[in-house]
């Protein structure tokens, strides 16, 4: 059995718990947290909440540590800190600190030997793979990453901390013009603004000024100002009524040509539905898992991420199984 640890129970802790009675090779041990442990309610019979504070003295009792803080301050501290003690896997999505997040997990690991994966999830993660996988079978073609219809939880945060906003949910859509056009093989050149469009959906304070709320989210720079967005403004029981999941979803799709004149045109597409976001990023992480307790078993330490998992690490079948079933 893989004795498992969660850091942190949000809406990912959460997924992780109810992944893990999924796998019949792996036990959740203990979940850690921030808050007060006595205020959690889990859904795993015999499974105690913990304080953070208490987290070392279950370091002989825990075979990988799984870490579900946000990418933003949680998780560029937890994962080097905690990699000191346990095998930790984390879903740090990031993309364009990736590098220096997996540096600094790497030179924990290895100096301690420990085994770590980063960035598992299903963008970076699943749709990383895809990209890679397309890219080396179509060297002569483009990539193309759409994603949604979903929830952006980072978006939806930012228009939340805006003054006079009580609730807030953004809906990131894929423009369907651009799709197509993808699709078809023509490979277009599109602009941010092309490929996506952003809905907001926006329970106000009494009082609060709208036109105000609608030009801040509108001009916010990283979210929203280069895309075509739209702000609905709503009652908290119509956002609790028809808004209340957390879906998402894309496509990584790859076009290419082949033959000695060009004359082959090819589209790799690979697509998710999600009715949960947090469900299914807990569901890979969880596959993962396994992967970094057999690479610690073997003595292979540092940081890993999903390209460097052989696809037989992942699964609880044997490689005869494997070959005699898939293959």
């Amino acid at each position: 059995m893989i004795r498992i640890g969660i850091y942190g129970y949000g809406n990912l802790g959460r997924g992780i718990e109810s992944a893990i009675r999924q796998n019949s090779d792996m036990e959740l041990v203990c979940v850690f947290t921030r808050r007060d442990p006595a205020t959690l309610k889990l859904n795993t019979p015999g499974v105690s909440a913990v304080h953070v504070d208490d987290v070392l003295e279950y370091k002989d009792k825990i075979d990988v540590m799984i870490l579900c803080g946000g990418s933003a301050t949680d998780l560029p501290r937890q994962t080097p800190a905690l990699c000191e003690h346990f095998c930790v896997i984390d879903s740090f999505d990031t993309h364009a600190k990736i590098p220096e997040h997996f540096a600094a997990v790497d030179s924990v690991a290895k100096a301690n030997n420990k085994t770590a994966m980063i960035s598992v999830g299903w963008d970076p993660g699943m749709f990383s793979l895809n990209r890679l996988y397309a890219g080396c079978i179509l060297p002569d073609g483009k990539d193309y990453t759409f994603w949604g219809k979903g929830v952006s939880q980072g978006h939806s945060d930012a228009i939340r901390r805006i003054e006079g906003v009580m609730d807030a949910k953004q809906y990131t859509i894929p423009v369907e013009e651009a799709l197509s056009a993808v699709r078809s093989g023509t490979e277009p050149e599109l602009s941010t603004r092309e490929k996506h469009k952003r809905e907001c959906f926006v329970v106000a304070k009494a009082g609060a000024d709208l036109e105000r709320i609608e030009k801040e989210i509108k001009e916010m720079p990283n979210y929203f100002a280069d895309y075509d967005t739209t702000v609905h403004f709503i009652s908290a029981e119509e956002l609790k009524r028809d808004h209340d999941g957390i879906p998402h979803g894309g496509f990584v799709i790859r076009t290419g040509k082949t033959g000695f004149n060009k004359e082959n045109s090819h589209v790799i597409e690979y697509s998710l539905k999600l009715d949960s976001n947090p469900e299914f990023t807990a569901s890979v992480i969880v596959a993962y898992v396994r992967a970094v307790a057999r690479l610690y078993d073997k003595g292979d330490y540092g940081c890993k991420t999903v390209f460097d998992i052989p696809p037989a690490l992942l699964s609880p079948k044997s490689a005869e199984e494997l070959r005699a079933e898939l293959l």
